[in-house]
């Protein structure tokens, strides 16, 4: 019988670990770090603090975001499994900065702020769909997936591309819902950097394309005047920001 080197994933190390290396460029959460800290708007949660000029620090918005989405997108949706996963997962540790928030302010983040973790949410959703980062066992919703073929999802009307921001909204809703339920029973659910430049720039031409195409491209019709198709990634070219916290780099 041949002889083979043993081998044991049950154990700890104790080696030193840089949080941004753990973010793998190319996957939901790297994009998903990026997106937050460079393309979206996180101010929209500041007027949920009253602790400008007395009071403790609160953990970042932004932090409480990623580790949220990224919980979702695993079919993780109670916050003690998101507390208990910033706490052991490198990944969640990553996102978080190793912050270790407590259950008790994530399920206080969704249950005060779901509006705008909703909006944002939609946003990521919406440009890493395009990127084809997410579907197969993402977000999977009461035995439905979410799709990965962007470039059929992406390519339609504007009817058809806002029925399918409509079907995102639907899906956030449902995540959210079900998050909110289960922090109110407390019960767990039982499922469970370098920066790569050309990455980057991909993902910030796709944050441009989607906040724009709806609301600024007018949609074309022919001669019999029926809508005609186009598709987000070779319509809009320009460079206008996402939002006014693109500068924050």
């Amino acid at each position: 019988m041949p002889k083979f080197l043993p081998y044991n994933t049950n154990q700890n190390l104790m080696i030193p670990v840089n949080l941004s290396e753990q973010l793998v460029p190319g996957t939901f959460e790297y994009s998903l770090n990026y997106l937050v800290d460079h393309e979206m708007d996180t101010s929209i949660f500041y007027d949920h603090y009253k602790n400008d000029d007395s009071g403790r620090p609160a953990y970042d918005p932004a932090m409480l975001l990623k580790v949220v989405l990224f919980a979702y997108s695993r079919g993780i949706t109670s916050s003690r499994q998101i507390a208990r996963a910033c706490q052991k997962n490198v990944v969640f540790m990553a996102l978080s900065a190793d912050s270790q928030p407590h259950f008790t302010t994530i399920a206080d983040f969704i249950s005060r702020m779901h509006q705008p973790v909703g909006l944002l949410f939609l946003q990521i959703l919406m440009i890493c769909d395009e990127l084809q980062l997410i579907g197969h066992e993402m977000f999977a919703i009461d035995g439905r997936k979410m799709s990965s073929n962007a470039g059929k999802e992406w390519s339609g009307t504007h009817k058809e591309l806002a029925e399918k921001q409509q079907k995102l909204q639907m899906m956030i809703a449902s995540l959210m819902q079900q998050h909110r339920e289960e922090d109110a029973a407390d019960k767990v659910n039982p499922k469970n950097r370098q920066e790569d430049e050309q990455r980057i720039k991909s993902l910030r031409k796709a944050a441009r394309r989607i906040k724009t195409f709806l609301k600024d491209q007018p949609e074309k019709r022919n001669k019999r005047k029926q809508p005609l198709k186009g598709n987000v990634s070779r319509v809009y070219q320009g460079n206008l920001p996402l939002s006014s916290s693109q500068n924050r780099t």
